[in-house]
């Protein structure tokens, strides 16, 4: 019946994922990276000029930038923020986005609709990667688990990178490993055209490449069909393990060939019109360090190089990503704050903001993979196990490069210094999506037929669980954590930034303040909306140090407790004020409302 019916279930499945990201996002206020964002990828479009945001590559940005273009809006190119400025992009996106006459509302939403439509591309790429894998039940659990999960919705409708490149981490791996089976002119294009698209998506993509190379080499050299294309001449080539190696290698080289190409062909787009002087001001202004020493005067000679100049562009932003990382930034974890990185960062998060449904279907996955995998290893071990290793490559490329993608980037991460949001995350989830649902359904289709029913009624369980978990948890999807920590409400007192807090619930907090009747309200707002715009008079903006006064105080969950952190380092007075009382009321788990009498 799934096989009969399974067109109608995924565009009823896309359908939902469409409709509550479209009325989330008219819900949420402009998040704090989209002050950069969204101004950046008008100008990208408008003028082909780079100067605005140059630390993340124009793709997701450009395609934010193009329904802007049809829309009556000002953007003043007369102001400092662009003619001096090196790099004004926060000035620029609040002047934008609430300049008189610019409708900030449909500057919002038109921006963030094309993410909603890589949302839903990925959503339909796990389903037809993971059916034709593991069949059509295993692509529709894996669906089912990326369109109920409150952190992918919480996050697929901004104007960021995070959604993108999980987005085109996907796609890449979707074509290159069809060019590893199937090595044609058409997979390899494909495949060079999506991996320039994941570079141009995220700089995190260069994670990409050293699986791409680990699985190019292991298949090559374990796969037992015989190649029908020969990439310099015409016949078959011989099973001979050097030359498919040979030839991998050279067919790689062209889809490598490609997505430089690519890179190439859309930073001259929007660098087109830049002057090459503002190219140099970033060199200068925005590079740091040994950095700066090592690398600027060579991004200068490539600035004034025409066919060099984009890739002067690429590496200028790589390198100020590569700072950033290096650098880490202000971090609450667990009731400790500090500008050092924590290793549990990112698994504690992980675990306390995925629902305890989808953490239940993985360990039972990996239990499961475990127990296969010892099954068919243990037997006249270790004799057969070279055989196995080899039979499991050529067989099951595509499941070796998820994982080893996974395994890397969770080690990147966890050793990292960047400790921001779960949503650093999100490359990687897709694909675990898929191998759960590989585990559910190989196991499934294993076991007795008279234990199936109950098995798929527990999997039914589990699925049902988490969609009326993340239905009680709409619309503050962003701010969700799971019962281990005693739900959405209780996030902020273990974690902050994007898991909880990036700005989304400015507009609600309006709301409240006109519901109850609140004539003058404090507020200490960590986002990109502007306060004054939305409250008007009725705010009064706060922060720790001015201390405490009778009245109504909407203090951002980031800056209750980031505090801590400057009166350590500072010595100004911090909230412990407000963290020893309890919120009268929260907007959406990430804005804490108090009055104090």
């Amino acid at each position: 019946m799934l096989e009969k019916y399974q067109c109608y279930i995924v565009a009823v499945i896309l359908a939902i994922i469409l409709i509550v990201s479209v009325s989330v996002s008219l819900g949420d206020a402009a998040i704090m990276d989209e002050v950069a964002h969204i101004p950046s990828g008008y100008s990208y479009v408008k003028y082909q000029d780079f100067r605005l945001n140059p630390e993340h590559p124009p793709l997701l940005k450009d395609l934010a930038g193009i329904p802007l273009q049809f829309l009556n809006v000002t953007f003043p190119t007369d102001e400092k923020f662009w003619t001096t400025d090196a790099n004004g992009q926060w000035e620029a996106g609040r002047r934008f986005l609430y300049f008189p006459g610019n409708d900030t509302e449909a500057i919002v939403f038109w921006s963030r609709f094309p993410i909603i439509l890589i949302a839903l591309a990925l959503g339909f790429v796990i389903f037809k990667w993971a059916k034709e894998l593991f069949g059509v039940k295993a692509g529709l659990l894996a669906l089912t688990l990326y369109a109920l999960d409150p952190n992918i919705l919480g996050h697929n409708h901004y104007v960021t990178t995070d959604l993108g490149i999980a987005a085109f981490c996907v796609f890449a791996f979707y074509f290159f490993t069809k060019y590893l089976k199937n090595p044609n002119w058409k997979t390899i294009i494909f495949a060079g055209i999506f991996l320039g698209l994941a570079a141009l998506a995220k700089y995190s993509s260069v994670l990409l490449f050293p699986i791409m190379g680990l699985s190019l080499i292991l298949y090559a050299l374990f796969r037992k069909e015989k190649l029908g294309f020969s990439f310099l001449g015409s016949g078959k080539i011989k099973r001979f393990w050097l030359q498919k190696l040979y030839f991998y290698i050279a067919t790689f080289i062209v889809i490598l060939a490609i997505h430089g190409l690519l890179i190439g062909i859309v930073y001259e787009f929007n660098l087109f019109k830049m002057p090459t002087e503002k190219i140099h001001q970033l060199i200068d202004t925005q590079l740091g360090g040994n950095t700066k020493q090592l690398v600027s005067p060579y991004l200068h000679k490539m600035a004034d190089n025409s066919v060099l100049r984009p890739y002067s562009q690429y590496l200028i932003g790589f390198f100020m990503v590569f700072g950033r990382v290096a650098g880490g930034n202000t971090t609450y974890f667990f009731g400790e704050v500090t500008n050092q990185s924590f290793r549990a960062y990112f698994p504690m998060v992980f675990l306390i903001k995925e629902p305890l449904s989808i953490l239940i279907l993985l360990i039972f996955s990996i239990a499961i993979g475990l127990v296969m995998m010892l099954k068919n290893n243990l037997p006249d071990f270790p004799k057969k196990i070279w055989l196995n290793v080899k039979n499991y490559l050529s067989g099951n490329i595509a499941e070796f490069s998820m994982l080893s993608f996974i395994a890397l980037y969770a080690y990147i991460s966890i050793t990292g210094n960047l400790n921001i949001g779960f949503r650093h995350l999100f490359p990687i989830l897709p694909f675990m999506y898929i191998l759960i649902a590989k585990e559910a359904t190989v196991f499934g289709s294993r076991i007795a037929k008279n234990y199936r029913k109950y098995f798929w009624s527990i999997i039914s369980i589990l699925i049902f669980w988490l969609a009326a978990e993340t239905a009680f948890a709409y619309p503050s999807y962003l701010a969700y954590f799971n019962q281990t920590v005693g739900g959405s409400k209780n996030g902020y007192k273990y974690v902050t930034d994007s898991n909880v807090d990036w700005g989304q619930d400015l507009k609600r907090l309006a709301k409240f303040v006109d519901d109850n009747n609140i004539q003058k309200i404090r507020v200490d707002y960590f986002g990109g909306g502007d306060v004054k715009h939305y409250l008007g008079d009725k705010a009064t903006m706060w922060y720790s140090a001015l201390g405490q006064e009778p009245g109504w105080y909407a203090i951002s969950a980031t800056f209750l407790q980031n505090s801590l952190y400057y009166k350590i380092t500072e010595g100004t007075p911090d909230y412990e004020w407000l963290r020893e009382r309890t919120p009268t009321a929260d907007i959406g788990g990430s804005i804490l409302i108090y009055k104090i009498d």
